[in-house]
């Protein structure tokens, strides 16, 4: 919890600066160099020069003062009990395609938390929609240099805009990007459309796209991704699945624009989420045209990576690593998504057909529990995957992918734990890293460092 006379460390680094002042979890933050520090935009500025003065309160009660000298930007290593060092600012926006609005009763409260906060962008790398952020917010962006700030921009048309944030002042907004971009601010920016039928799209599209490219070098990318539509939008805005003909539009939109940005200015720029290609059936994009996968958790991407790296691992392990290959015996099974199961499988057919030894067992797991137009691995739940593997054949080991959990819990969206399904299904668990050399070593069960 944040207190008004500080802020509670939760964790100190191992090796730290922290750590060798005796600095600990359960001490308190107060001031460094004399001022109040009133959340993380405050502390990543005031932390940054080379000598410092902090003052400190140790668990018991008594106050240290601390005089560091250290190198430019180098890290205290404190991690703080609230990662904002301040409340968090809950959205005021109505979207018409909140995925929030679209969850059933009766899961735990922090997924309906609604957050807007710029301080979250610039933290964990959350897209903000510009509605929370006041001008003191912006003066503060530009004073501390902080960036890159992660904007929803949906469209630039601002009337289009204030109808799908559900926010008359959803519009006026935009204009903090004038500011953030200014001449000289050196502010970095990455943008995210998320695209809805019949309202965002074609012409809609087109004029973002166009409007945003004016932003150019400070924004930096822009992703469209279609909207997340679940089974649970009773009274809620009408809006309807993206079909294959509409993904080719999109996609045939964007690299046409692509090319253009990129004739202009040497970046891609706007950029289509993977889920686009899988819906049209198209090959993914080469590596080169996803500018350093700038945009890669935000779902661009993340499959031509994945399907490059295996490759590099694959091409290892069978010229430098022949003859462990032939001597495996392994079957496991990996469970994924609707979207990428496609790919997985692929993946799968390539390694036993290298390995005669090996057997894997690929599932597709639907999405009953949002709905089957909710395709992604990151929103299966515990009890579809218990659901549809009972009785199937999994060998010695269930690999799940990492994004079923958050940083630090064993447990997925609808609380189900690790341990719940290794129990119900009678199996070990695993969990694999989206990453396609750990994605080698899962499958033929060597050391990642085995594949180079």
């Amino acid at each position: 919890m944040v207190s008004k006379k500080g802020h509670l460390i939760g964790r100190v680094d191992e090796g730290s600066i922290a750590e060798e002042l005796n600095i600990e979890p359960g001490d308190t933050l107060l001031k460094i160099n004399d001022q109040d520090i009133q959340d993380i935009f405050d502390y990543q500025y005031l932390v940054q020069d080379e000598h410092l003065e902090v003052l400190i309160r140790k668990s018991d009660g008594e106050e240290w003062i601390l005089d560091i000298d250290k190198e430019f930007d180098e890290d205290l290593g404190i991690e703080f009990d609230n990662g904002l060092m301040d409340n968090y600012r809950s959205c005021s926006n109505k979207c018409i395609f909140c995925f929030i609005d679209q969850m059933p009763k009766g899961m735990r409260d922090t997924l309906y938390f609604k957050d807007d906060d710029s301080r979250l962008s610039f933290l964990q790398g959350n897209y903000v929609t510009l509605t929370n952020m006041s001008d003191a917010d912006i003066d503060r962006i530009l004073k501390y240099h902080l960036s890159p700030i992660n904007v929803s921009f949906q469209t630039t048309n601002p009337e289009l805009r204030c109808k799908m944030l559900g926010n008359r002042f959803a519009g006026e907004a935009l204009k903090k990007v004038d500011r953030l971009c200014a001449p000289g601010t050196g502010i970095e920016l990455n943008g995210q459309i998320v695209l809805c039928k019949g309202v965002n799209d074609g012409v809609e599209l087109e004029r973002s796209i166009s409007d945003l490219t004016k932003y150019i070098p400070n924004l930096q990318s822009v992703s469209v991704v279609p909207v997340g539509l679940s089974k649970y939008r009773d009274g809620l805005y009408p809006l309807e699945p993206f079909e294959y003909e509409d993904a080719c539009a999109v996609i045939d939109l964007i690299e046409k624009w692509q090319k253009k940005v990129y004739d202009e200015h040497g970046i891609h720029f706007i950029h289509a989420s993977d889920e686009w290609y899988f819906l049209a059936g198209r090959e993914f994009p080469e590596a080169e045209r996803y500018d350093g996968y700038i945009q890669y958790e935000n779902g661009v991407g993340m499959m031509r990576l994945l399907l490059d790296e295996y490759g590099e691992a694959l091409y290892a392990l069978t010229t430098g690593h022949a003859d462990e290959l032939n001597s495996i015996k392994r079957e496991i099974s990996l469970a994924t998504g609707r979207l990428v199961y496609p790919c997985i499988q692929q993946i799968a057919e390539r390694a036993m057909g290298v390995c005669p030894g090996l057997k894997v067992h690929v599932y597709e797991i639907v999405n009953e529990f949002f709905g089957e137009r909710i395709t992604v691995s990151g929103l299966l739940t515990g009890q579809d995957i218990i659901k549809q593997l009972k009785g199937r054949k999994l060998g010695t080991t269930l690999y799940l992918p990492e994004n079923l959990l958050r940083s630090g819990e064993d447990y997925l969206l609808d609380d189900v734990k690790i341990g719940d399904i290794e129990k119900e299904l009678d199996i070990k668990i695993g969990i694999s890293k989206c990453d396609g050399h750990e994605l080698a070593a899962v499958l033929f069960g060597v050391p990642v460092d085995n594949t180079y």
